[in-house]
């Protein structure tokens, strides 16, 4: 699959939106998740077709909603903090040329531990990693 411009600068939004706080080493499973979707060999795929794709997809990933604080930084309407920017675009570089190991094991869903309670979804899937706020899972059903 060919990464665009647009797929980079909305793979590093997203990771900035959804794991600014937990470093590189989070920022970049975060980015093994969506790849994770882009890359589930399916067409037509539910989770989308592209990095753009599968991190707008309406429910997907909460920062992207316009209800969500980060939207106003997402959608630029705020600017994202250059130092912040530049992290989360090293980790999304990474991801998608592939030159970091997918520490997720797999991983297609993952949780903030800041959420009062897990999701519905977590029943019956495989956790494969827990990394600072967040913990990931795949085979879910």
């Amino acid at each position: 699959m060919s990464v665009t411009d647009k797929d980079r600068d909305i793979l590093t939004r997203t990771l900035w939106g959804e794991a600014r706080g937990e470093g590189l080493a989070g920022q970049i499973a975060v980015g093994w998740t969506i790849r994770n979707r882009v890359d589930d060999g399916k067409a037509n795929s539910w989770w989308g077709e592209s990095y753009a794709g599968v991190c707008q997809r309406p429910y997907q990933f909460s920062c992207w909603n316009k209800s969500d604080p980060n939207y106003a930084y997402l959608s630029g309407a705020k600017p994202i903090p250059p130092r912040e920017f530049a992290q989360a675009q090293i980790a999304a570089d990474q991801v998608m040329a592939g030159m970091v190991q997918d520490p997720t094991r797999g991983a297609t869903h993952y949780y903030a531990t800041s959420m009062p309670k897990p999701p519905v979804w977590v029943k019956g899937a495989k956790e494969t990693l827990r990394l600072g706020h967040h913990i990931f899972f795949s085979d879910v059903p």
